[in-house]
């Protein structure tokens, strides 16, 4: 009986037969498209430098830079003078600087990019 019971794992099969079986009935690779920035297009509105004002450029520099690299900014900003909310990390603390952007003491994560979009000209 010990003979039975090899021969019936021998004629099933393994599972790394079935696996190897699989990416052959994938279907072709989809064709490459060309993306905007090898099409020669100009950057998204992330990516476009924008002049800070004379208020914003006291954190960030007056040179241009992208949106997202100003938020980062602004960012490092907070963390470094550890203005956001002890109670409520999603609220900032403004400080003197900060203050002459939000308009207000206080300010939502939410709401900075409202702000600091009034202070970044294209």
């Amino acid at each position: 009986m010990a003979t039975k019971t090899t021969e019936k794992k021998a004629a099933a099969p393994k599972k790394d037969d079935a696996k190897a079986e699989k990416p052959a009935a994938k279907a072709a690779p989809k064709k490459a498209t060309a993306t905007k920035a090898e099409a020669g297009a100009k950057p998204n509105a992330l990516q476009q430098p924008l002049k800070p004002s004379a208020d914003l450029a006291a954190i960030v520099g007056d040179k241009p830079l992208p949106r997202g690299e100003v938020v980062s900014k602004v960012w490092e900003h907070i963390k470094k003078h550890n203005l956001q909310n002890p109670e409520n990390k999603r609220e900032i603390l403004a400080d003197d600087k900060l203050k002459k952007i939000f308009g207000k003491d206080k300010c939502s994560m939410f709401e900075m990019n409202k702000h600091l979009a009034a202070h970044l000209k294209g």
